[in-house]
Formats: structure tokens, sequence, C-alpha cells
């Protein structure tokens, strides 16, 4: 089986087949859709001959992160990296854009790369309901719950998202806040509507009524996407003492805004973040957040794929405890 025959089976060129197979964006959804049921049903592997692949055994465990600015996620690589350094797995690392298919570029990597096992930071449940059916090897999604996913060799590990940013934003009610911001998120991204749905439930359970809750700037999680959304958010005519960030690297943007502005962090407006990354600690205020396990989130990922390779375990999916670490970005008013 090579490119040219998948193209003749399909109806495609073989430069559109070759684009889909290296994960190239300019391919309409229904050619990537079709190329991809053929290469799935062929089990065909870009460059490499099938002959040889028989008489290899692999030990090669994807990484697929979702996210290119996240700064969360190199940490995580470098934890799980340290976890298998003396097992006799191999490690890729492959990085998709947030807005990307994860699933179908974790697909194509577990056919080029004969993968036995599959770690994916970050997920959309859409784009695992479109397609990872076709993927048959164990695999852990790190820090998004798929409980309710319905998949048999797909397990998860996480935080509570829900309840994490319920917690950062009592702690801004609590500490007198009313009139709370929530910044960032993308459109069909589960972790920013989960942790939407805690600012609201927070609010809701507060007494604040939904139409008097703080206005919402969506953005990508990075330091950027949080200093234009603050600015945004400064220049409109809602007036907000406190600010919930999706994201630690939106809170540092953020608060980078507010000092532009001539403004400061807490005196001004309060900023609280989420994830727990080691340079809010270091930041000038120091970042309050919900700080993630990272480590236990990790390694117990890294534990539930091993079970899974080597003695057949089963599919868990798990919550790893947050904490609050409160600094100096957030006053009482």
């Amino acid at each position: 089986m090579t490119i040219k025959d998948i193209a003749k089976e399909t109806g495609y060129s073989i430069g559109t087949v070759s684009r889909v197979l290296n994960n190239h964006p300019n391919v309409s959804e229904k050619a990537r859709k079709t190329i991809m049921e053929a290469v799935d049903r062929h089990g065909f592997i870009l460059n490499v001959s099938a002959k040889n692949l028989k008489t290899v055994q692999s030990e090669n465990i994807i990484i697929v992160v979702k996210g290119t600015f996240n700064e969360l996620f190199p940490v995580m690589v470098q934890r799980i990296q340290m976890y298998f350094r003396e097992t006799r797995y191999t490690l890729i690392t492959e990085y998709v854009d947030e807005e990307a298919d994860e699933v179908t570029r974790a697909r194509q990597v577990c056919l080029e790369k004969k993968a036995i096992g599959l770690l994916i930071l970050g997920g959309n449940k859409e784009n695992f309901e479109k397609g990872f059916d076709r993927i048959k090897i164990p695999a852990v999604l790190v820090t998004n719950h798929a409980g309710d996913w319905g998949f048999e060799n797909l397990s998860s590990v996480s935080t509570d998202d829900t309840e994490g940013a319920k917690k950062a934003v009592e702690f801004l009610l609590k500490k007198g806040h009313r009139n709370i911001a929530l910044l960032g998120g993308t459109v069909g991204s589960d972790t920013s509507t989960q942790r939407r749905l805690g600012w609201e439930k927070a609010q809701e359970e507060f007494g604040i009524k939904k139409k008097d809750f703080g206005p919402c700037v969506g953005g990508r999680y990075s330091f950027e996407a949080g200093y234009e959304a603050m600015k945004k958010l400064l220049k409109s005519d809602k007036k907000v003492t406190g600010v919930f960030a999706l994201a630690d690297v939106m809170a540092i943007g953020a608060i980078s805004a507010i000092s532009d502005a001539g403004l400061s962090v807490p005196g001004d407006v309060s900023v609280i973040g989420y994830d727990g990354i080691p340079i809010g600690a270091y930041f000038c205020p120091k970042l309050t957040t919900i700080r993630q396990s990272i480590d236990k989130i990790c390694d117990r990922s890294c534990e539930i794929l091993v079970d899974c390779l080597e003695n057949e375990g089963k599919t868990r999916h798990e919550f790893i405890p947050f904490t609050l670490d409160e600094r100096q970005s957030v006053k009482k008013i």
C-alpha cells in the first residue's frame, strides 16, 4: 500500500493525500476524513516499509500536546519523561495547535510510529467523538476528565476544573468582590467550559443573578492573549474589581496590562489564576492561583498507562486534588 494506492482508492490527488498525512491545515474536512478512513482501514504508515515493521517490536509511547503556548504542558512533558527515563519505553512528543484536532494527529503519529501507548495532554470531547474509536491502543487523557466519554481504552487523570474554578471565585467573593470578570477560553474547549461553569456556580450560590455576572473576554491560554484580553476589558465600561483568569499565563498577561494602564494589582484590580505554574510564585505581585498537583497528575497517568500495557489493567478516571495558593495578587475590599 502506497500513497498512490490511497489516492486511487479515495479519488483524491497524491498531493492532497500527502498533505493529510503530514497534517497540513489547507485540506477540507471531508477529504481529511475520507483519506484517514482509508489509512486506518489498511494500516498505512507514512514513509515506513510494512515489511520491515513486521519484524520490529515497537516500544513507542506517543505524547500529544494540545497547545503550543500553555506554559503548563512543557512542565508536564518533562515530568513524564522523568517517569519513563529508566524504562524500556521510547517517548515521542508531538505538539499540535490549541485549535487543531488532536485526535486525528494522534492517530496519524500512532500509525507512523507503531505506538503501543498514548498520552494526550489536553483534548476536546468533540474531537474524540469524531475519531478516537479508530485508536485501539491504551491511552490516557491528561488534565481532562473523560469518565463519561464511553471509550474502553481511554483513561483520564485530571483536576476537577469546575470545583477548582468555583473555589477561586468563592475566594474573590469572600474578599468582598462582586463584579468578577472571566478572562480566557476558546470555543469548544472542554477545560474552558468546565472552568467557566465553576465561575457561574460560585456566583449563583452566593446569590448573584446571572444578569449581574461580570464580563467575559475570551482568548487562548497565553501571556499575550491575557494581556490583550485585559486591555479590552479595561477599555470597556465594565468596572471590575476582581478577575478570574482561566490559566496562570493569562493572569500574568492581565497583570502586565493592568500595570501598563497605570493601575496596580491588587490595589485597583485583584487577579486570581489557575494551574500553579512555577513562574507565578516569582512574579510581581506573586500570583494567587488554583494549583494543580502536576507531579501527581503526571505520575498517575503514567502508572495507569503502564498498568494497561503490562498487566491489561482496566481503564480508570481519577481526579487529583488541587490547592488554593494565596499570595499577593488578591486583596480584601
